[in-house]
């Protein structure tokens, strides 16, 4: 390994479980054991034919919602999507904004959210995985839950909230909301096209200070990024991106081959010119076709050994990446991201027994939802087993290891064992995560602490068993520090009953 990037992967987290247990907004909603339910009621006689309506005009219309017991009167509702609109079933992706209609509205400090329908994952799995990782590995990203969902009191199925690029969002993450953020939609590609800003336009959107509409901070970072000779690139792109959110995104849509997204179809990110640091924030969005779901014209089997190298065909297209292939001290910060992920979680002890609980957690809800896309039958082998050119999630994990490991290997990285691919050797595992009734312990040798993210002591350990169980029944809802007595640390959330 070329630095001591684990030094920085440690602090960052030990910092996160502070910034969640400060009830952020949304902690109530994303660290909840519970599949929330969501019931939308509209008064409008062709109330389905309003919100597909809502879709062609991009507008709201008005409902009532009742929320896990909760009611918010007048809030607005609309269909959202491309792919995941244009198909012949009812069961459309959702975005709810609370406050539209009366701004005292908001859903634990939420304005906005958004329910995704799973139109392309038999599993409703790839969403959360992806955007779980992100947010532990260093990058910035939405949350992401689930919710059975009632339309007028039939129940449309389950589908997943996932947490809205807002200046909420932007609040809690920056500590500031007032800069311009910009989507890379529909045609984000960040290459240069003149200091006219008219050429910019279509390609990107901007979601702040629409009325102010400035747009130079953009094409500053633009050209800075395609026009500065190589041997200053890493300084002057440094001084206005953020490069270790950048190079973290960049490494997990590989790993997990996300190409609907800036690493293959050019589009489905945010980035957000940062106050604080004057430096623009790269932002992951829409990674429900992780797990080599989006495939870019590449077969199966080129999906799955997909190199880290990757840029899309023709060249010339992607210089957020291809510039920085280029330059070896920047190739190899990606290299290091992609390294500390392989050895801190993007592994098969780490990931299979997330992918079993989470399946374990939404399995009633899939097999009640009337309208998913999907069998059950397909639900449960998609988990194990290609499904046609759906890639399986287990065997993915470790074809992307074999595809990108040795290439690591030969730029000069530590050869990883067996134990530290599985993770065995670095943090102890905790699933299911959040919970509220027990929790499965391994990799924590024999004897392990709990304590309060403040550093109290709740409770000592001892156990002779790989796996441990341990009820947490009585620990008051919040985030805890598990640690072993070899120095392994872990975080766990307990939730809501």
């Amino acid at each position: 390994m070329k630095k001591n990037i684990f030094l920085i992967y440690f602090l960052n987290f030990i910092i996160q479980p502070f910034r969640l247990f400060a009830q952020n907004p949304g902690d109530t909603v994303f660290n909840s054991t519970q599949i929330h339910d969501i019931h939308l009621q509209f008064n409008q006689s062709n109330w389905y034919d309003s919100l597909i309506a809502s879709h062609t005009g991009d507008y709201y219309i008005s409902g009532n919602a009742t929320i896990n017991g909760v009611t918010f009167n007048n809030l607005g509702v609309k269909f959202k999507g491309n792919s995941s609109f244009n198909n012949p079933s009812v069961k459309k992706s959702m975005k709810i904004d609370f406050n539209l209609f009366d701004s005292t509205l908001a859903w634990n400090d939420l304005k906005k959210i958004n329910l995704n329908n799973g139109f392309k994952d038999p599993t409703f799995l790839r969403e959360k995985v992806c955007l779980d990782f992100l947010n532990t590995h260093g990058a910035n990203a939405p949350r992401c839950t689930y919710a059975n969902v009632y339309l007028n009191n039939q129940i449309w199925g389950l589908y997943s909230i996932v947490e809205e690029i807002d200046k909420t969002f932007l609040k809690e993450h920056f500590n500031n909301k007032n800069g311009n953020l910009f989507k890379g939609d529909p045609h984000g590609d960040l290459k240069y096209s003149g200091n006219n800003l008219n050429s910019y336009y279509p390609n990107y959107e901007l979601h702040t200070n629409e009325s102010v509409n400035d747009w130079n901070d953009l094409l500053n970072f633009i050209s800075i990024l395609n026009t500065t000779p190589s041997p200053s690139l890493e300084t002057s792109l440094g001084n206005v991106l953020e490069m270790d959110s950048w190079y973290n995104v960049w490494a997990t849509n590989i790993l997990f081959a996300n190409l609907d997204s800036y690493q293959g179809s050019g589009h489905n990110y945010f980035i957000y010119h940062n106050t604080s640091s004057d430096k623009f924030e790269f932002i992951a969005w829409d990674v429900n076709e992780a797990f080599g779901n989006f495939q870019q014209g590449l077969s199966l089997q080129q999906i799955k050994s997909l190199s880290p190298d990757y840029v899309p065909s023709p060249t010339g297209n992607r210089p957020l990446e291809e510039k920085l292939l280029v330059i070896p001290s920047m190739h190899t910060s990606y290299y290091d991201a992609l390294y500390m992920m392989l050895s801190t979680g993007f592994d098969t002890t780490t990931l299979y027994p997330l992918i079993d609980s989470l399946a374990d957690w939404i399995r009633p809800s899939v097999y009640a939802d009337p309208n998913k896309f999907f069998t059950n039958a397909d639900f449960e082998t998609n988990i194990d087993f290609d499904l046609g050119n759906i890639p399986a999630l287990k065997p993915f994990i470790p074809a992307r290891i074999d595809a990108v490991l040795p290439i690591l290997i030969a730029a000069g990285y530590s050869p990883l064992s067996t134990n530290d691919l599985q993770n065995e050797n670095s943090t102890i595992q905790v699933f299911p995560n959040p919970s509220n009734d027990v929790i499965y312990v391994t990799n924590s040798g024999n004897n392990f602490s709990i304590f309060s993210i403040e550093g109290k002591l709740i409770q000592t350990i001892s156990s002779i068993e790989n796996k441990t169980i341990v009820n947490i029944e009585n620990l008051n809802e919040g985030i805890y520090i598990l640690k072993s007595i070899e120095g392994k640390v872990a975080k766990f959330v307990v939730g809501a009953n």
